[in-house]
Formats: structure tokens, sequence, C-alpha cells
């Protein structure tokens, strides 16, 4: 009985990763773009830095990220595994912003 379980527990957990997307956030002009997300549980938000600038990305809600400098050219990557509203920003150009909600 307890080897079945084990069996449905990792079928389950194939299917909810399997279900997951992953969404990119581009980074130009010292914006990002999108502005404002919509995610569902479990999603990855990638944050492509197509800018010619570094980009710091933090990410402040019921999960907190901090992802570190992105230098031009590089990508980084962040899953959100609770709903709530999540409030991103670079800490090097405080005017970007953008508003991820995970539902």
């Amino acid at each position: 009985m307890r080897f079945v379980a084990i069996i449905i527990a990792a079928q389950l957990a194939f299917v909810a990763a399997a279900s997951a997307d992953e969404i990119t956030v581009g980074q130009a002009g010292k914006a990002f773009n999108p502005g404002d997300l919509q995610v569902k549980v479990g999603d990855s938000v990638k944050f492509n830095n197509d800018d010619t600038v570094t980009h710091a990305v933090l990410v402040k809600g019921p999960h907190e990220s901090n992802l570190g400098q992105i230098k031009p050219g590089d990508a980084k990557a962040v899953s959100f595994d609770q709903t709530g509203t999540y409030d991103v920003k670079c800490a090097i150009h405080p005017k970007m912003k953008l508003t991820i909600t995970v539902q």
C-alpha cells in the first residue's frame, strides 16, 4: 500500500511540474516589459536583460527573491509557488517596476 502511495505522489508531482510555464519578461530602456503580469502557481518568470546596462531584480511578496545583478545579454529566473501579489523592481534603477499576480 505504501508503494502505491509513493507512485501516486510521484505521478502528481510530475503532472504539476509538466503544467508549469516559463514566462519571459524583457528588460530594455530601463523598463520591464510587460509592466504587469499574471501567472499560475508553479510558473517561473525569466528576466532577460535586453538592455545595454546591468539590472538587479528584487521580488517582494509572499515569497521574496533577490536575483542579483543581471548583465546585458544574460537572464535569470524565479519560480512562484505561492499565490499573491508580488512587487518587482530593479535595485539599480528604482523607476523600473513590475507587478506579478500569482493565481
